[in-house]
């Protein structure tokens, strides 16, 4: 039992050493960058307020959500808090600036998150829709996946195909080069990860799991993540020599041995340092390489961050 008590002591401690090396960086650095006193004047349609023949899509720095439709997952104040990752709707992020979408689901079509669900797939796809009714010129990377140790919904590429087609951009390696004015209308990049079932063909109206890399860690210690994402993106090659969209997940994941289990608390951690890890992205040579940064509980700075590198890479300023 003492040994216990003295192992949570310690994690304790590590996690408080590891938040106050970032709060002594940001001390010491600063969190500046090119574009970071940039501000959209319309979050909504911000990719609309950039020139869009100059605005490539390996060019933008896409502001996206992780596990994004777990805003009513679980029962409130009991299982809610192990498992959220958002605080809104799907609708509401893309309003926000939200342009690349987090989704998991099992065989029935459910929204979950392990073994906690939410509401159906259709809600997200009908918020999704909706936002597109209302803008003009905003494209959506949508990733479904299904979850880790749930099958796969039977005919969902089918599903994919009949609810979004109309606004579904085709996979083609050439696109990461191209404006997006050229690729307008079509909106949606959707990325279909299924566990058994085929991946999407290339060159289909689908894009398979090839096309969104990550490296992402297991751990609640928001230092040691922080080093982590900086190492796996210095290791990629530049947006503009990519031929995938690869993202780094600026979270961190509550752990069984920590008394700290929700997920806010917890992710907060690093949360609040999105716009520090853009500064010492560009400070050490990987300001070409951000491509996609993902959030838990996304607010409207951490877009304005993303959108400001874009407008300062349009501009030619990174």
């Amino acid at each position: 039992m003492l040994s216990f008590f003295s192992n949570q002591i310690d994690r304790q401690k590590d996690v408080s050493n590891e938040e106050k090396t970032l709060t002594d960086l940001e001390k010491s650095d600063g969190s500046h960058f090119p574009g970071d006193d940039y501000r959209p004047s319309d979050r909504k349609n911000w990719m609309a307020g950039l020139t869009l023949e100059k605005l490539t899509l390996n060019k933008i720095v896409w502001p996206g959500t992780h596990d994004s439709a777990t805003n009513d997952i679980g029962i409130p104040l009991i299982s809610r808090p192990l498992a959220e990752c958002q605080s809104l709707s799907i609708y509401e992020q893309l309003v926000l600036g939200t342009r690349v979408l987090d989704i998991r689901v099992q065989e029935d079509r459910q929204i979950c998150h392990g073994i906690l669900t939410s509401y159906e797939i259709d809600v997200v796809i009908d918020d999704v829709i909706r936002f597109l009714s209302e803008t003009h010129s905003e494209i959506v990377i949508l990733e479904i996946r299904t979850e880790f140790g749930h099958k796969d919904p039977p005919g969902f590429e089918t599903y994919l195909a009949d609810k979004l087609g109309q606004f579904l951009i085709h996979q083609d390696d050439n696109l990461f080069n191209k404006p997006v004015s050229e690729i307008l209308p079509k909106r949606v990049i959707c990325i279909w990860k299924p566990r058994e079932s085929p991946k999407p063909s290339r060159g289909g109206i689908l894009w398979n799991s090839d096309y969104l890399k990550d490296n992402w860690i297991d751990t609640d210690l928001p230092w040691t993540k922080f080093q982590s994402n900086l190492k796996h993106l210095s290791e990629q090659q530049p947006t503009s020599s990519r031929k995938f969209f690869y993202r780094v997940e600026n979270t961190v994941t509550p752990q069984a041995d920590n008394p700290v289990v929700w997920v806010k608390p917890v992710t907060d951690r690093i949360r609040k340092h999105a716009r520090l890890f853009i500064s010492q992205c560009v400070s050490k040579g990987c300001g070409d390489k951000l491509q996609i940064l993902s959030t838990d509980f996304i607010e409207g700075d951490f877009v304005d961050a993303c959108v400001g590198l874009t407008h300062a890479r349009i501009e030619g300023k990174v």
